[in-house]
């Protein structure tokens, strides 16, 4: 399965390939400053399943810390993806690939939410165990 999306201006083609390693929310105040909203849907890849397939160009990236490299494009702002490096993979904003079909399974860093969503599923006070979190859950 193949899913192919753009940024804000159509500069930047991004596309993924098999299926996300995971979906979900994360409510953390750095997600939140960078999307511009209450909470970031994300969807995490393998490396090698992710590809910009046009418009390398124009690809910014900013690191305000090491786990995270925001990939935005130059010309319009708009964001593509985030890569974690000490997690190995890639975050690609699933309104970046508009034909994935969004099923989330977690929220992350819920301690940090402003957004409280009463949606059944399950609440990570931060990451979980095997991402170096404590992988201690919240109620909803």
């Amino acid at each position: 399965m193949k899913h192919v999306g753009n940024c804000f201006c159509g500069a930047v083609t991004v596309e993924v390939t098999g299926a996300p390693e995971a979906m979900g929310y994360c409510h953390c105040r750095s997600c939140r400053s960078w999307s511009g909203g209450p909470v970031n849907a994300f969807s995490l890849w393998k490396p090698e399943a992710v590809r910009i397939t046009e418009g390398d160009q124009n690809v910014e990236t900013f690191a305000k810390t090491p786990l995270s490299q925001r990939k935005y494009c130059k010309k319009c702002g708009g964001h593509l993806m985030t890569n974690h490096p000490p997690l190995g993979l890639v975050d690609v904003f699933t309104a970046t690939i508009p034909t994935l079909a969004f099923t989330p399974g977690v929220h992350v860093n819920y301690a940090e939410t402003v957004l409280p969503m009463r949606d059944g599923l399950p609440k990570l006070k931060d990451f979980p165990a095997e991402f170096g979190g404590s992988g201690e859950m919240m109620q909803e």
